[in-house]
Formats: structure tokens, C-alpha cells, sequence
């Protein structure tokens, strides 16, 4: 038995140190917005964050979570409304099929928090999740508007 703290939660899971961090997250623990894609850390679907940091969790262990904040994307709004990177991915109608917009909205906002003014070079070089629908011009608006709202809020 583990506990993981994830979304400021803490949740006793039955998992082995080897487990994809990902199935702890959806199948024991229930937060079944991170998605599972390629299962070899290339997609991005699996985002979370890590203690702050973008982590691919269908290639992380649960054991290299002990111990540490997971934020999935159901962690990000709070009771005052959504998270400034979600509420530019409504203002700027980004998903189509939407399987990929969790973790591409972990990532602008594992890049934002770097990096809260990007460049579009800033953005291409650190938005690497894929998009099957190629909506990739929306997500490059969307952060792009998401630092807005941000800087606007500091």
C-alpha cells in the first residue's frame, strides 16, 4: 500500500513501485481525466504535473511519486473557476476530439509557469504533446492567451 497525494489529496493506492504512475492515477485512484496514448512518454496524453514539473505518467513508476504533489488536469480549477490555461482553451474553442487537450493543458501550464510571457519559438519548443486533429494553431493561441489572463490576474 502506497499513498499519493494527488490534487492536494491524499490516496492510499495497492500499487507496486513499477506501476505506471498513470494507472494508479486512473484506475485506483479515479481521476480518469489523464489519458493514456502511446504508453512510451512520446505522446503527452498521460501529462501531470510532478511537483510542479511536466511528467509523462505512463513511462513514471509509482515509486518516483512518493512523496511528491500530482496535479492532474482535474486539479487545476479551483472553487473560484477554472485555471487561466483552461479558461483560454474555452475562450479560444481548441479540442475537437478533445482526448488530448488534458495533457496538452498540463503542459502550457508546466511551460506558463516557467515561462509566464513565451515567444512562439518558447511555445513550439516546449508544447511537444501531439494532436491528432492537428489543432495546433489553437493550442499556440490558447497559451498565448492564457499568459494573457495570467498577467492580467498577477
Amino acid at each position: 500500500m502506497t499513498t499519493l497525494m494527488i490534487n492536494g489529496k491524499e490516496h492510499p493506492v495497492d500499487a507496486e513501485d513499477d506501476m505506471p504512475l498513470l494507472w494508479a492515477i486512473r484506475d485506483l485512484a479515479g481521476y480518469t481525466g489523464t489519458k493514456f496514448g502511446c504508453g512510451i512518454g512520446l505522446c503527452g496524453a498521460c501529462s501531470v504535473l510532478l511537483d510542479g514539473k511536466l511528467t509523462f505518467s505512463c513511462v513514471t513508476p509509482v515509486s518516483m511519486a512518493k512523496g511528491k504533489a500530482i496535479t492532474t488536469i482535474e486539479g487545476l480549477a479551483t472553487d473560484k473557476g477554472l485555471h487561466p490555461v483552461q479558461q483560454a482553451w474555452v475562450e479560444q474553442d481548441v479540442p475537437q476530439c478533445g482526448y488530448c487537450q488534458s495533457g496538452q493543458i498540463i503542459a502550457a501550464t508546466a511551460l506558463l509557469k516557467e515561462n509566464p510571457q513565451p515567444s512562439d519559438e518558447d511555445i513550439r519548443a516546449k508544447m511537444g504533446n501531439l494532436c491528432r486533429c492537428g489543432t495546433y494553431q489553437q493550442i499556440f493561441a490558447a497559451v498565448k492567451r492564457a499568459a494573457e489572463i495570467q498577467g492580467a490576474q498577477s
